[in-house]
């Protein structure tokens, strides 16, 4: 059994080669390493198993990486959003104007990017593609650029709530999309169910997901180079993941919510109850009770898991800014990491060939060696990904048009 899972892109900014402005503090390299190391997971869970085929359990990338992928990719996309929006001094009047617009620009193109690459998917897909999601996350976002910590805060709870909420309600209700993969053929077809598709009911809903971005946001505002704040982030997520799983191992495995579930939902055996629990919804998280909103499976999107990926998102990207250190290792996951976009379309493209089914194993080697050594080289070469460089060209170009002929763009602040 595999299943498929995420992937987004970083952000497009300027290359790493670039010469920093006096008093701008250095890039950190961790930000990077950490969506370098999100990249491979997604890879693995892509192509790699899901399950043992001897004993059934699930395998260890599926343990690691399973939801959690996606997660990790959706904080550091927020966090990347605080960074190009003014880091710990958020944009203000008309600079803040000029990048609400260029994040607009930047959602249209990975949503078109995203829906074309799905446009050539064979059927049944090898991967639930995540860029046209991304799309509508960093449009739901454009509003929370000038909000205060607090604020973000108190959204990335609201969001984690409502979100879920919203899908339990909601889903049986909206139009059901044709296609796991929205795709610039359904968009035009059936416009109200790609759209419901990718802000609730589909893989990656950018509602609940705006838990993740709020998050992000908010650590982005953050002194991430104080070795305190480093420490209570990595705290704070390992405190956050445990905390969630808590109520789950409690009210679902302790104390009756795995009976109501058995008992409102008669029409799945145990076996189907324990799948969705461990691997998640296939497609969808049932609604016959509110109990299943305390379920902890991948790809939930509970407040539970929300939640619980959260905090692993959070840990994770904790000690990569406790550990990172200037090796060969940190600074290919970093070169990886700051190239997302690319490496992760050439990824699903290269899905689309369906020749890693039969050998698993040799094809995700291939995949991220493939991926590391392009990333690296043309970094060295180059500097910028080339689909990161074509976005940042729209994204630098619609800015300068908000701030007029004769301004040009604050640079942008590297955490």
């Amino acid at each position: 059994m595999t299943r498929t899972s995420e992937a987004p892109p970083a952000p497009s900014t300027r290359h790493d080669r670039a010469p920093r402005s006096p008093g701008r503090r250095p890039r950190l390299v961790a930000v990077d390493a950490a969506r370098g190391l999100a990249l491979i997971g997604m890879i693995a869970v892509h192509i790699l198993p899901a399950h043992d085929p001897e004993t059934f359990e699930p395998t260890l990338q599926w343990t690691l990486f399973g939801g959690r992928a996606a997660a990790l990719f959706a904080l550091l996309a927020g966090l990347s959003l605080a960074f190009s929006s003014g880091g710990r001094t958020p944009h203000r009047g008309r600079e803040l104007t000029a990048t609400r617009a260029g994040l607009v620009v930047r959602a249209l193109l990975i949503a078109v990017v995203g829906l074309g690459i799905n446009e050539l998917m064979p059927s049944p897909a090898p991967a639930l593609g995540i860029l046209a999601y991304y799309g509508a996350f960093f449009l739901l976002a454009v509003p929370l650029l000038g909000l205060r910590r607090r604020t973000l805060a108190a959204g990335a709870a609201l969001f984690a709530v409502l979100g879920p909420v919203l899908v339990h309600v909601l889903g049986p209700v909206l139009p059901q999309p044709a296609a796991v993969n929205p795709t610039l053929g359904s968009v035009v077809a059936d416009p109200g169910a790609s759209l419901a598709q990718v802000l609730l009911t589909g893989t990656y809903p950018a509602v609940p997901y705006l838990t993740y971005l709020c998050a992000g946001l908010l650590i982005g505002r953050l002194d991430l180079h104080d070795v305190v704040v480093r420490v209570r982030i990595a705290v704070l997520g390992v405190l956050l993941a445990l905390g969630a799983w808590f109520v789950y191992w409690v009210l679902v495995l302790q104390t009756g919510g795995y009976g109501r579930l058995m008992q409102h939902t008669p029409w799945l055996g145990e076996d189907q109850i324990d799948e969705i629990l461990v691997w998640g919804p296939s497609p969808d998280l049932p609604t016959s009770t509110w109990w299943w909103l305390l379920t902890a499976g991948p790809h939930s999107n509970t407040p539970v898991t929300l939640l619980m990926d959260l905090g692993t998102a959070l840990a994770v990207l904790g000690a990569f800014l406790l550990l990172a250190r200037p090796n060969l290792l940190w600074s290919a996951l970093g070169a990886m990491g700051g190239r997302t976009l690319t490496l992760y379309s050439a990824h699903l493209l290269a899905l689309a060939t369906t020749l890693h089914y039969d050998h698993p194993v040799l094809w995700f080697a291939v995949h991220v060696a493939v991926a590391a050594g392009f990333a690296v080289l043309w970094q060295r070469w180059f500097g910028q990904g080339p689909l990161e460089r074509v976005v940042a060209a729209a994204v630098r170009g619609t800015r300068h048009r908000v701030l007029g002929p004769r301004s040009r763009a604050a640079e942008t602040p590297r955490a």
